[in-house]
């Protein structure tokens, strides 16, 4: 499938075989995909190219793929980043999605299931062109058009995750919503329900939006998630 704007694609694996597996297949959907052997020769590709999305192992020589993130994050830019963890690393797939990472994959993986993933983040990413909306739920607002997310006047940035969650959320208060509906409608693919990606998501929008405030997410047990204000 090839575009007149093709997705730039960066990965970064110090394991020549799987980047180049990883780039090729890229292309071959229409994607234009570079690739990288360590987290220096990542950054300064990030610089120069300017990907729409990035591949990163956390395994790397020199800086690792955490650092990575925190410096591209630093450098200004909110690009998605999907990170590879080895087989075992659950301590990893946790700190990696509270470091700002939007997914992650354990290795050995599916080039396909990657590829899907990818998509997945992208669609999540993209600023669609809609009629402006302004959701509300009491001091927290979310515009849509500007994809601008504040609580009581204070601009929160989110990842592109945390929005789609944090959306769905508010365009369906005050209705609970369950894990299963959420990793169907934010995810789009079967996490099984043994993943505890919602609940890190979640934790990490209550630290954004919650702390020193009245909460406005809220856990019902045995249901799942709503977005409201407390009953008074």
């Amino acid at each position: 499938m090839h575009t007149e704007n093709p997705v730039r694609l960066l990965v970064v694996d110090d394991e020549p075989h799987i980047a180049d597996l990883v780039a090729t297949v890229a292309r071959y959907e229409g994607w234009q995909a570079v690739t990288a052997g360590s987290g220096e020769a990542a950054l300064a590709r990030a610089a120069e190219f300017g990907p729409d999305i990035v591949v990163l192992d956390l395994m790397l020589p020199g800086i690792d793929g955490f650092t990575v993130l925190d410096r591209l994050r630093e450098s200004g830019t909110a690009v998605p980043v999907v990170f590879l963890t080895a087989k075992d690393a659950t301590a990893d797939r946790v700190a990696g999605l509270t470091r700002g990472g939007d997914d992650y994959l354990v290795k050995p993986f599916s080039v396909e299931e990657l590829m899907a993933r990818l998509r997945a983040v992208l669609r999540r990413s993209s600023n669609q062109s809609k009629p402006a909306a302004l959701l509300r739920v009491g001091g927290l607002t979310m515009n849509e058009d500007t994809r601008e997310v504040a609580r009581d006047g204070h601009v929160a940035e989110l990842t592109p995750t945390e929005y789609e969650l944090l959306r769905y959320l508010m365009r369906r208060s005050p209705s609970v919503l369950t894990k299963a509906q959420i990793l169907d409608h934010v995810w789009e693919y079967d996490f099984g329900g043994r993943s505890n990606v919602v609940e890190l998501v979640i934790s990490h929008l209550r630290r954004k939006l919650d702390a020193g405030h009245e909460p406005l997410i809220h856990t019902v047990r045995g249901v799942g998630y709503v977005v409201r204000q407390a009953a008074r």
